[in-house]
């Protein structure tokens, strides 16, 4: 690993140790980096999330060596199940040469501590209660430079250097808006709304999702632009919530807290969604879809995960496509690290957009245009009461709304996702 020239200057820069900030900086480190992981909160902490991990994401798992045994604290899950239309419908995770066949729940509280201690490991310098505030920036060049901090109990004002710096700081990401990175307003918003249970539901096999959110609380009921979840979390609770999207009418009007209050009020009693068996509070979180914010590289600012809205549209997930792009980071930056140039350095930081769109881009816009649609509430109903009873359809909406195919050698399902997704535009 390369020595560090101080406590204060590195060769990266990582804001933010979520889960794509930390799978950043462990493989930077473990590509021999010297990496400062910059977290403004103190380990455990809670996060918004619904707590439910795809095969997406226990593939990234694997890859920073994280221990997923049962021993160590994951709950194994073998699929979806989906709820909607009169009908259920239990979906095992399919088959696939390039993704595990099964999912995982692990609270977000000690999620986000495993990978961050994962990247301390690999080398990497993690300061906690670190404050991060304004960039610095070279007047001549126009690049960030660094970033000024406030640090530990004391709030004191530290500086920190480095020629690259990371934005992993979230969905509100302060730093790429100060580096003039604002969010596209044509691209889609969720929102999550979620809270805990003692339940006796608490150990199931799968992550049960279902597709029609009723509001019954007025004099008429109304179907809502969005979906509800229930995950066990084989530990006494359930983590129930839903998830909507912002692009009906009803978005802004609404206070989702109180739909999921009554929502859950609907279920059946004995599975104990009730005031009683709440065991914290209801808190939400935004879910930036689709490439919100853009370009992903900038003048020495790279973005990863929430900060650059890499959040999966189809279906809210966002821990896989964090780790997902901090890997993608990290490999562009380390092969950009060992240019000899300043001008060879940034061609090779410049590919870093064009590899995230080449990976994702087809697919997102398809995803947009998926939520367009379900953002009729009647279409999504239509399309819950009809497609459940096709078990076959369903299969490949799983793998579409999931992103779980073999880009090689796959079956017919997995050729006209990867089609779709190849032919789409890559905006």
């Amino acid at each position: 690993m390369t020595e560090p020239l101080s406590d204060n200057t590195a060769d990266v820069i990582v804001v933010g140790a979520g889960p794509a900030g930390s799978t950043t900086a462990y493989h930077l480190a473990r590509s021999g980096l010297d990496v400062l992981l910059l977290e403004k909160t103190e380990f455990p902490r809670e996060k918004v999330c619904g707590d439910g991990l795809t095969p997406r994401a226990v593939k990234q798992l694997v890859s920073m060596g994280i221990d997923i045994s049962e021993e160590a604290g994951w709950l194994r899950n073998k699929g979806l199940r989906i709820i909607g239309g009169g009908v259920r419908l239990q979906l095992d995770w399919p088959d696939l040469a390039s993704f595990p066949d099964y999912g995982l729940v692990r609270k977000r509280d000690d999620f986000d501590e495993q990978l961050a201690r994962q990247a301390q490991k690999a080398g990497a310098r993690l300061y906690e209660r670190c404050n991060v505030g304004a960039p610095i920036i070279d007047d001549r060049t126009g690049r960030i430079t660094g970033v000024k901090a406030k640090l530990g109990e004391d709030k004191r004002e530290v500086t920190f250097h480095a020629p690259l710096v990371v934005a992993a700081d979230g969905n509100s990401t302060r730093l790429s808006l100060a580096m003039g990175l604002h969010r596209r307003e044509d691209r889609p918003m969720g929102v999550a709304v979620r809270t805990y249970f003692t339940s006796p539901r608490h150990d199931d096999d799968y992550l049960e999702s279902w597709l029609e959110l009723w509001d019954r609380r007025g004099p008429q009921d109304r179907l809502l632009p969005g979906y509800g979840w229930i995950f066990g979390m084989g530990d006494g609770t359930s983590n129930v919530g839903l998830g909507v999207l912002n692009t009906s009418d009803s978005f802004k009007e609404l206070d989702w807290r109180e739909v999921l209050k009554a929502w859950c009020a609907s279920m059946p009693e004995d599975w104990g969604y009730t005031p009683d068996n709440m065991t914290g509070p209801i808190r939400g979180a935004a879910l930036p879809m689709a490439f919100n914010r853009q370009p992903h590289y900038t003048r020495g600012l790279l973005l990863v995960g929430d900060a650059g809205g890499l959040v999966n549209p189809f279906n809210g997930e966002g821990i896989a496509y964090a780790m997902e792009s901090g890997q993608l980071a990290a490999d562009v930056i380390v092969q950009a690290h060992a240019r000899s140039t300043p001008a060879q350095r940034e061609i090779a930081l410049q590919r870093y957009p064009r590899v995230l769109k080449d990976t994702y881009g087809g697919y997102y816009t398809l995803g947009r245009a998926f939520v367009k649609l379900i953002g009729n509430p009647k279409i999504m109903q239509i399309a819950a009461q009809r497609g459940l009873t096709h078990p076959m359809l369903m299969k490949f909406t799983l793998k579409l709304l999931a992103n779980l195919t073999d880009p090689t050698g796959g079956d017919a399902m997995d050729r006209i996702i990867n089609g779709l997704s190849k032919v789409a535009p890559k905006a």
